[in-house]
């Protein structure tokens, strides 16, 4: 960038804060626009001028002579504060693909909202939603939306919430899936500073604005983000990671250090799909969830010959925790040490069949 430069537009991919403060420490920058819009509406549909201390960039306002309205799947508009798909409307939109009329048909909409004759909508892909001052917060696109346990999680909701943290400088989520735990979302970091904050420090920050469902399952560093020759970040580069074979939460690994310990870790490693578990690492830390919850509660029990309620891995969510509940069952149940009666798995035989 010329050391002369006063005004800055950028467009293309999300804006990150980081960046922003960045150009305004140059000395020169007074002004620092973030442009938004597909080629299908002139290239800009949107525009806003950014701060230097924002932390997440908007995408502002509608330019003059166009529209934006944020719908759910039926085209209704969806209220303040609700992800919607955002939809692109006015004298910008083009006139559809050459020769591909059934994506000009997908794409380009009957426009409800208007009394003009063949008014269209451009539906962008793009989920948004409005602030309560009228701009618009970006937040990634429809084909990152995924679902999960019954959930319908938007990636790009949980990566603005990380950018946010001052110690984050970008953030990826992807979706992996484990043939034990099933989908679980892994986060890959890249930071502004060390020493990084820790994965549980990561969570009680994402926690403090996303529910329960949406926290990552693991956090891991990145110098930087892989991106595809044409500048969008590399998705699949990510996925073709082993994160199994990585520890998904970085703590000191203790491990387990009697009996009861090795056996919880065990049905743990077996139910998580974790190679290594120590017994201070949290379970919904690496990745569970009630479900998952359910079957190690289970299989505690049949392990140990004991009632154990479903609460027990709630109140108590690491092995050391839970193993302290294990034995005060043991005792209460019949006096003994619980290292005396750990069942072994059962086997089953095939009868042999009638001479």
């Amino acid at each position: 960038m010329p050391a002369s430069a006063q005004t800055v537009n950028l467009a293309g991919e999300p804006l990150p804060g980081v960046l922003v403060q960045q150009l305004y420490r140059q000395g020169t920058v007074e002004r620092v626009y973030n442009l938004y819009g597909p080629s299908e509406d002139t290239t800009y549909s949107t525009w806003a001028r950014t701060a230097p201390e924002e932390e997440t960039p908007t995408i502002g306002r509608p330019i003059a002579n166009t529209q934006v309205y944020l719908l759910d799947r039926h085209l209704n508009p969806v209220p303040l504060g609700v992800v919607g798909e955002l939809h692109l409307g006015g004298e910008g939109l083009a006139r559809g693909y050459l020769n591909k009329p059934e994506l000009t048909a997908e794409r380009f909409v009957r426009n409800p909202f208007s009394n003009q004759p063949g008014a269209r909508l451009y539906k962008t892909g793009d989920l948004a939603r409005y602030l309560p001052d009228g701009r618009i917060a970006y937040i990634g696109r429809v084909d990152q939306q995924v679902k999960i346990r019954g959930y319908r999680i938007e990636l790009g909701e949980i990566e603005t919430t990380l950018n946010r943290h001052p110690a984050v400088k970008d953030s990826v989520v992807v979706v992996h899936e484990d043939p034990t735990a099933g989908k679980r979302l892994i986060t890959w970091l890249v930071y502004a500073q060390q020493p990084h904050p820790t994965p549980g420090e990561l969570r009680t920050f994402l926690q403090r604005t996303l529910p329960q469902y949406m926290l990552p399952a693991g956090y891991h560093a990145l110098d930087q983000v892989p991106l595809t020759p044409n500048g969008k970040i590399d998705r699949r580069a990510l996925l073709d990671v082993d994160v199994s074979a990585t520890d998904l939460v970085a703590k000191e690994l203790v491990l387990p250090r009697d009996p009861v310990e090795e056996v919880l870790a065990d049905i743990w490693r077996e139910v998580l799909g974790t190679p290594r578990i120590g017994v201070h690492d949290d379970f919904f830390e690496l990745g569970g969830h009630s479900l998952l919850a359910t079957q190690v509660v289970s299989r505690t029990r049949e392990r140990f010959r004991i009632e154990l309620p479903f609460r027990s891995i709630f109140e108590s969510p690491t092995v050391e925790g839970l193993a302290q509940q294990v034995r005060e069952a043991t005792e209460a149940r019949i006096g003994e040490p619980p290292s005396q009666i750990v069942s072994r798995p059962r086997v089953r035989h095939k009868l042999a069949p009638p001479s």
